[in-house]
């Protein structure tokens, strides 16, 4: 903020504008508007003051409610809280719609109301993307619940026990509160035989059978104390055609080439590279990128793919998916993704899922 000349920074956490950065920086578990001032103060506006008050931690907390819930009104008042001068340089939201942002230069008309890319929210996401000791801590404790979960679910696949997409999914949703999780981090993606040739299958899941005769993928993850794992498993069933045989056996060598270039300050956009030049040599596209950063989002920083524009390296402290995968419309999909932490020495996978044959 000093370096840019921004004297207040606005967040906001709200229908519509989800930013978890509010959490991140507050504790606050959402529903917020979060004003950070350039001498290194901040105050809370939230909707619910007694959620506030238990998880939250700000020099200031004032009720949404005080202001109209209007933040416009609330800018204002935390402008003069912090004793901004007038001329000073505001910041708001890069994502506020410009017919809001005009209310917003209007409604504070003694400041320099700025609305951009590039500015605070790319700065707080770079900053995100490298996982502290405390959010590592937590993050071990995710994946050693979603390592359990994928074990009961490796037993209960080879028993017999669920039918349909629905059992499984609805099955993880249960075992995650019971895990003390806050549910899941995304919508559970169980796709059986039918419908593994998708990324994303629409819907997420349906009545349809899981894990029978071929491939049926299982997209899932934890959500404990606001940060979610994300991993993919791949369900073979019965004898495998040679097309199918030889897709998983690519996506396994995918996901180990990939693993094996993860070094400090390796460029993520060389690993992507690296797996679909392995795909390409077989005739195989991979329609999607190789992985994502995880925290309080299930997509965050860094990126891991192969556009022109990727610019992003590794670094100790992250935390990201590998998730090579291929599909089909005739033979169904493979895909195999892991949780990754980028530490000085190398990569340490913390999740443990796999491919799985029945």
């Amino acid at each position: 903020m000093a370096r840019e000349g921004v004297a207040m920074l606005m967040l906001e956490d709200t229908e519509g504008k989800r930013d978890p950065a509010v959490r991140w920086l507050s504790g606050q578990p959402g529903d917020a508007l979060l004003f950070l001032s350039v001498d290194k103060r901040c105050a809370l506006v939230p909707w619910d003051i007694n959620m506030a008050k238990m998880y939250a931690n700000a020099e200031a907390m004032v009720p949404y409610s005080e202001f109209e819930r209007q933040p416009i009104k609330a800018a204002r008042a935390l402008a003069e809280f912090f004793k901004i001068p007038s001329g000073s340089r505001v910041e708001i939201p890069a994502v506020t719609p410009y017919p809001i942002f005009l209310k917003f230069v209007e409604g504070l008309g003694d400041y320099d109301v700025l609305c951009r890319d590039g500015g605070a929210s790319e700065e707080i996401a770079a900053l995100r993307a490298i996982k502290d000791g405390e959010e590592i801590r937590l993050y071990r404790e995710a994946s050693a619940k979603t390592n359990q979960v994928i074990d009961l679910l490796e037993k209960k696949l080879k028993a017999g026990v669920f039918t349909t997409e629905t059992d499984v999914a609805l099955y993880i949703e249960a075992v995650a509160r019971d895990k003390d999780c806050e549910g899941t981090g995304f919508e559970t993606i169980a796709a059986g035989p039918t419908r593994s040739f998708g990324i994303h299958a629409v819907p997420a899941f349906t009545s349809n059978p899981f894990a029978t005769q071929g491939l049926s993928i299982l997209d899932f993850g934890l959500k404990y104390k606001g940060y979610t794992t994300d991993v993919t498993l791949t369900v073979c069933h019965g004898t495998l055609t040679k097309a199918q045989d030889r897709m998983v056996s690519l996506v396994r060598k995918a996901y180990e080439l990939a693993l094996g270039l993860c070094t400090p300050d390796f460029p993520t956009r060389e690993i992507s590279l690296a797996v679909e030049s392995l795909f390409g040599k077989a005739k195989k596209t991979m329609p999607h990128s190789l992985g994502h950063g995880i925290g309080l989002e299930a997509h965050e920083a860094p990126l891991i793919r192969s556009r022109a524009d990727n610019e992003w390296k590794l670094a100790p402290g992250m935390i990201f998916t590998l998730e090579p995968g291929l599909y089909d419309p005739v033979h169904g999909g493979c895909r195999l993704e892991n949780d990754v932490l980028m530490t000085e020495k190398g990569p340490e996978v913390l999740t443990r899922s796999r491919i799985i044959t029945i």
